[in-house]
């Protein structure tokens, strides 16, 4: 992987449920635990909705300890059997619906997945620490975001780990909910977990939808690409290689029931990401369809409750935990743009009509 930590010098094998683990960060993080730990067992759960993809797990499916496991977190036998018969000690929790479009479209399946999820996860990993004697060594890991924290003005200091929550979009709330739930859960039960709230993503792997893949696959089909509003919005982009070595350096010196903002200090406005993909996409794959790529920009109306800003404060990783991002947002955007000219093979498959479907309904 492009970014990997340190692995503790001395170190007991866990056996890790990976929930979401064939979607984009989730899948990510799968690749770096099993190069870091291939003494680990590893299974990945994923329901593999429209955003899961086995797809993104190849080269590591004849892993020996690498177990796929098809499912949905809200289905508590199936969870209670896995924390059983794979003796499992820690979860690292992805899976949600993530996209904030489609929570506006229908909210009802990111209250499902992001909190009914998310509690069925904390009751049945209680009751298999309970039934273990509570050990010391279990963590309960919830990945979640800096959406949580609501939306900046240009001059606000960037969302500490308490910042208030003030969530503004049906996604944002959801996953709000589900970290009030696993705060309560070691408050209450005394539930070893940890909590990380990142900044947006990027990378390999990333769903066509997202404005970074979206972008790219638009410009290699000479069709428009949709900047909401102005263009100012601003977000805080971590590559993903990144936000993987930030999760496994919590995992293993993080203190248990603490929270750690992990941001890529990459902020940058959503117009001048675009003329950036543009200029490398000219600049990597000479022979577009339209050119230069920036001739493609379209401003469309903007979404509802559109958050201005996002920006992380990683003071708290960074002196507690020794963790800085090591990707530059020009050199990221780069092994991204690289990577989707590279496999076409993996996103054209994903260009379905329920995609279309999707595609037509927000940017018409």
């Amino acid at each position: 992987m492009d970014s990997v930590s340190q692995p503790p010098l001395s170190r007991t094998p866990r056996h890790v449920i990976i929930t979401g683990g064939a979607g984009f960060i989730g899948s990510n993080f799968v690749h770096h635990w099993c190069h870091q730990y291939p003494g680990d067992r590893v299974i990945v759960l994923d329901a593999l909705t429209y955003a899961g993809n086995r797809a993104n797990l190849v080269g590591l499916e004849g892993h020996a300890n690498l177990r796929f496991v098809q499912g949905d977190i809200c289905d508590r036998p199936l969870i209670d059997a896995l924390l059983q018969e794979e003796s499992v000690d820690t979860i690292v929790h992805f899976a949600a619906e993530s996209h904030v479009d489609r929570s506006i479209l229908g909210p009802g399946a990111f209250v499902q997945t992001n909190m009914v999820g998310t509690f069925t996860l904390l009751e049945a990993f209680r009751q298999h620490w309970n039934q273990a004697g509570q050990p010391d060594r279990y963590r309960f890991h919830h990945v979640s975001t800096d959406e949580v924290y609501g939306s900046l003005s240009p001059t606000d200091p960037a969302f500490t780990e308490t910042t208030p929550y003030t969530p503004n979009s049906p996604y944002s709330a959801s996953k709000a909910g589900s970290d009030h739930l696993v705060r309560a859960y070691h408050h209450t039960y005394g539930l070893p977990t940890l909590m990380t709230n990142c900044s947006n993503n990027y990378g390999a792997y990333h769903f066509p939808e997202k404005l970074i893949p979206l972008m790219c696959i638009n410009i290699l089909m000479g069709k428009p690409l949709p900047v909401y509003g102005d263009g100012q919005n601003v977000r805080d982009w971590l590559y993903v290689g990144d936000h993987c070595s930030a999760i496994d350096v919590v995992i293993h010196g993080g203190k248990v029931g603490e929270t750690y903002n992990i941001g890529g200090n990459n902020e940058v406005k959503n117009i001048d990401l675009v003329y950036m993909l543009c200029d490398l996409m000219d600049e990597l794959a000479p022979a577009l369809p339209i050119h230069p790529a920036r001739d493609l920009i379209t401003f469309v109306k903007d979404r509802p409750g559109h958050d201005r800003r996002y920006a992380i404060d990683a003071t708290k990783i960074k002196t507690e935990l020794g963790w800085t991002p090591s990707v530059t947002v020009q050199e990221g955007l780069r092994r991204t743009v690289t990577w989707y000219l590279e496999h076409q093979d993996w996103w054209q498959p994903l260009l379905s009509q329920e995609y279309q479907e999707y595609y037509r309904k927000v940017y018409a």
